[in-house]
């Protein structure tokens, strides 16, 4: 079982949350903190690696819901996302890391966010590059889920958060938005990681019901 990463943001007004349909490409999620491990990838993949975690990332909590919590499944691995009242985590695990243990884990990233910096985010207008200790803390105790389940047993309202399904990515994607037009526009790939995602499809996902 491994955790890769954890990413909290502040989605933009005109996506999760917002009224808008055409879903601006200007408008994207802001990464507030970040706390990544691509040590088991390969040396030469690493860089890659990290732009697509935040290039993910940003997609998928600019397109969670306030309240909604969802879990994107790509070949063996799982990304999650919480959105609570506008402030969203993303955590990319393997396939075999529980899903109950991971959302209690994210709920306790939004809990230590908030207690830590209170509603100063709600300001941000651009990514953080503030260090925030505990990120990368529970990034390393939270591999065994074990420590997550101590979690779950005193957080009750996972079980009254209303899941939505959605079958591939393309129903998280506002109308007319594509996949592939998204990498090419992307800031967070390199020219090489965008014609990787290409050939390899790396993107093709599909959301699973928690």
């Amino acid at each position: 079982m491994k955790i890769t990463a954890l990413v909290v943001l502040k989605p933009s007004a005109g996506g999760a949350g917002g009224s808008s349909s055409s879903g601006g490409q200007g408008s994207e999620a802001l990464v507030l903190a970040n706390a990544t491990d691509v040590s088991h990838f390969g040396f030469f993949q690493r860089g890659a690696a990290r732009e697509f975690i935040v290039f993910v990332a940003r997609t998928v909590a600019q397109r969670t819901q306030p309240g909604q919590r969802q879990s994107v499944q790509h070949e063996e691995y799982k990304v999650h996302s919480h959105n609570r009242n506008g402030l969203c985590v993303v955590a990319f695990m393997d396939d075999h890391y529980p899903v109950r243990s991971a959302f209690s884990l994210l709920n306790k990233v939004l809990d230590e966010y908030q207690k830590a910096f209170g509603d100063a985010w709600k300001a941000a207008t651009a990514d953080s590059t503030q260090e925030w200790p505990f990120l990368m803390e529970a990034l390393t105790k939270f591999q065994d889920p074990a420590e997550a389940d101590k979690l779950t047993k005193i957080q009750r309202d996972l079980d009254e958060t209303k899941i939505i399904l959605h079958k591939t990515i393309e129903n998280v994607l506002q109308r007319g938005e594509r996949l592939d037009s998204l990498v090419e526009k992307s800031s967070d790939l390199s020219a090489a990681s965008q014609f990787i995602s290409k050939l390899q499809r790396a993107l093709s996902f599909s959301l699973h019901i928690v």
